[in-house]
């Protein structure tokens, strides 16, 4: 399995559109994988709302991915590459409308929480990790969304 980030990012996108169907009607695209921190792309067209703005649950999922998309691209580069990994819980806040194209960005957490987490999964089979997600209209600096997921890695 390559380690280069442009392949990763390429393969998990291509890993998306397969498995989950809807990341393609979304026209969800994988923008980066730099410096473990993954960036998703959702334009307005496919997930506009009544009121001109991104869909809430087109938000949501672009949140989730984006936390699912990361664990799955670590793990590969950890050589982790034996376990399926699921969102078990998740909390959103919508303080802003995206009233154009997304990005979902999900940055590493910290050191610490991952070396544990990947001692949890060596050790026992089954580990869990909280990562936090935001979305922002592209080419702003400010969050429109915050998102608190719960993922879980089992064999």
């Amino acid at each position: 399995m390559s380690t280069d980030p442009k392949a990763l990012a390429m393969d998990l996108e291509a890993l998306l559109h397969h498995d989950i169907p809807l990341t393609r009607d979304m026209g969800l695209r994988v923008l980066a994988w730099e410096g473990q921190c993954l960036t998703l792309g959702l334009p307005l067209a496919p997930n506009v709302n009544h009121q001109h703005t991104q869909f809430g649950g087109s938000l949501y999922c672009g949140a989730v991915l984006a936390g699912w998309g990361w664990l799955h691209l670590a793990l590969s580069e950890a050589g982790e590459t034996g376990g399926h990994v699921v969102i078990q819980d998740g909390h959103i806040e919508y303080p802003l409308p995206v009233r154009g194209d997304a990005q979902a960005i999900c940055p590493a957490p910290e050191a610490a929480v991952w070396q544990r987490f990947l001692k949890t999964w060596r050790r026992h089979g089954r580990a869990r990790i909280e990562l936090q997600t935001y979305l922002r209209e592209a080419g702003e600096t400010q969050a429109a969304v915050r998102f608190t997921g719960q993922y879980v890695l089992h064999r």
